[in-house]
């Protein structure tokens, strides 16, 4: 079969597929701890592999790992090392097991990719701290050696990298080749707004002539992002698009023939609009498909959208609706049906939830969105239906990934 149809075919089963988001250090394998404390608990890759009937069970196709690269944070999103695994999260070996074991069961495997910026404990950032004439100066961004330099979001323990240097864009695709040789299918590439689009357009070039399978999804999001940030930010006009408001659906057009797709935020905000807060009890069926049809007018067909209800920097979809099941249930209903990769956040699917809103002004409060998995305490009920309406999806489109 020639390579083109290949992908092709590879592309469209990719469309359909369902994709299972995965917080390693909150999933499985954990040992307890606290986890209104933004602290390591335990959780790591044997602890998915031990878990992997389960995912079969739900009717999964592709696995989406959190960072899982060397790091100083739980989450994964403060690198060391863009070359290691996590000695927290296990070894290379279990990385490449799970990844074999996923592959054996028709189930591919995507992951964060975090180019943006690392840890300030990262040895290069810790060099160029060191001397002003060091090398690795100018792989960061220094207003004032050494007390001023950008960062990811103010936040000074994230310096951000300099990725219009091209020695370091070259460091930064040789990280992703090194995962995507091991057998990794693809990344969901982190904040891809603040990302130049040169190096986007290089890394994206050079991925698609070594790994011409892979998938490229970003995070194209700028909610959290104030005013005083956007010089961080690189998408067009964006301090005129920032006064006149910027719109969900204009940020993520930037990234079509960019990237394989992006992240859908736009459809999560006509679902949190239409149906979890809602004061009907059922949603108006009819606006909301015109509103979603327009929606997707806005794109070419090859364009990925995967659509999500939640995910570990936003309230969970069930907190949303006022902790009403039913409202969770008919937008999965919806999301199954819709021709874009739907994606499931861990523990959505038997009815995590929390109490406590996700606030980006109150430091930590995320936390409540990244519970354990409740091995113990599942809702059965709400997990049957889940994996009825991927069964059904299945069924729909006639094409497993």
């Amino acid at each position: 079969m020639q390579k083109a149809l290949i992908i092709k075919i590879m592309s469209v089963q990719f469309k359909h597929s369902v994709i299972y988001h995965i917080l390693i250090d909150r999933f499985a394998g954990y040992g307890g701890g606290d986890w209104h404390k933004p602290v390591f608990l335990g959780g790591n890759i044997r602890g998915i592999i031990d878990k992997f009937d389960y995912l079969k069970d739900l009717g999964i196709s592709v696995l989406w790992l959190s960072p899982f690269y060397k790091t100083t944070a739980y989450h994964g999103y403060h690198i060391t090392d863009f070359f290691a695994v996590e000695p927290r999260f296990g070894s290379e070996q279990d990385f490449k097991g799970l990844i074999q074991l996923a592959h054996q069961n028709n189930i591919k495997v995507i992951a964060d990719f975090v180019p943006n910026h690392c840890s300030s404990e990262h040895p290069f950032f810790q060099a160029a701290l060191s001397n002003p004439h060091n090398h690795y100066r100018n792989w960061f961004i220094f207003k004032h050696w050494t007390d001023k330099y950008v960062c990811f979001m103010d936040i000074s323990s994230l310096p951000k990298l300099n990725l219009l240097n091209p020695e370091v864009q070259e460091y930064i695709i040789k990280a992703a080749g090194h995962w995507l040789a091991m057998g990794l299918d693809g990344f969901r590439i982190d904040h891809v707004v603040g990302l130049p689009h040169s190096f986007l357009h290089r890394f994206s070039a050079q991925i698609e002539r070594e790994f011409s399978a892979s998938l490229l999804i970003g995070e194209a999001w700028l909610e959290q992002i104030p005013f005083k940030l956007l010089k961080t930010i690189h998408i067009k006009h964006k301090y005129l698009r920032w006064i006149t408001r910027l719109h969900q659906e204009q940020i993520q057009r930037e990234y079509i023939d960019v990237l394989d797709g992006v992240l859908d935020f736009r459809f999560r905000e006509l679902l949190v609009t239409h149906i979890a807060q809602n004061s009907d009890s059922r949603y108006d069926e009819q606006k909301l498909n015109i509103l979603l049809a327009r929606h997707y007018k806005n794109y070419p067909p090859h364009f990925f959208l995967p659509t999500f209800l939640d995910n570990h920097d936003l309230n969970r979809f069930l907190f949303e609706c006022n902790q009403d099941e039913e409202k969770l249930k008919m937008a999965v209903t919806l999301q199954m049906s819709i021709a874009q990769p739907a994606i499931i956040y861990y523990g959505t699917e038997t009815g995590m939830t929390h109490d406590q809103p996700v606030n980006p002004a109150q430091p930590f409060s995320d936390l409540h969105a990244r519970k354990p998995m409740p091995w113990d305490n599942m809702n059965n009920k709400l997990l049957a239906f889940f994996k009825k309406c991927i069964a059904e999806r299945k069924n729909q489109f006639k094409r497993i990934f």
